[in-house]
């Protein structure tokens, strides 16, 4: 039996254009374009990107200063629940920070850590407002969902959003031999 290279080439290159074709086409307009549409009507929300595989949707989102980033995730999440799947949702936001967001998260960051190690999550707002008090512009917000804890620092127009998640550590098994 003799192959012909020809037709078998062509027939290749059909079934990998439709097979890829249709990944992209499906991803695009069942998925893509409607996610878009639900985020961006979110209030605070300026411009989303998304990266999608079949295990992850990872957002990356530019946020106006005190968007409710909680209430963004809990809304993509029930909302686009339909549209997600099985997917993990992972969310990105661009940095629009400056100096001083920057250190006072650098002071804070010890103390949130420590009470995040200790599952005292409720001592976490109750930390930022106390180093926030004596900064002239600045404002701490601290939520959380079953996920995430969600940190929002505004001063002026300049904003820092931490999203940090609430996995235990994982302490390793030694053997005694």
């Amino acid at each position: 039996m003799k192959l012909r290279i020809v037709p078998l080439v062509t027939a290749v290159a059909v079934s990998s254009v439709l097979l890829f074709g249709g990944w992209f086409t499906y991803k695009q307009f069942a998925v893509q374009q409607p996610l878009e549409h639900l985020v961006t009507k979110y209030e605070g929300v300026k411009n989303v990107q998304f990266d999608i595989n079949q295990k992850e949707l990872d957002m990356k989102l530019d946020l106006a200063p005190k968007t409710d980033i909680r209430g963004l995730a809990k809304y993509v999440t029930m909302d686009g629940k339909d549209l997600i799947g099985n997917r993990k949702l992972k969310m990105t936001v661009e940095d629009h920070s400056n100096k001083a967001l920057d250190l006072w998260w650098s002071k804070a960051l010890f103390s949130v850590a420590e009470a995040m190690d200790g599952k005292k999550y409720t001592e976490i707002p109750d930390m930022l407002n106390q180093l926030v008090k004596g900064q002239s512009n600045m404002s701490a917000d601290a939520t959380m969902d079953d996920k995430n804890i969600y940190i929002s620092l505004t001063d002026g127009k300049a904003s820092k959003f931490i999203i940090l998640p609430r996995v235990p550590g994982e302490l390793g098994v030694w053997n005694n031999v």
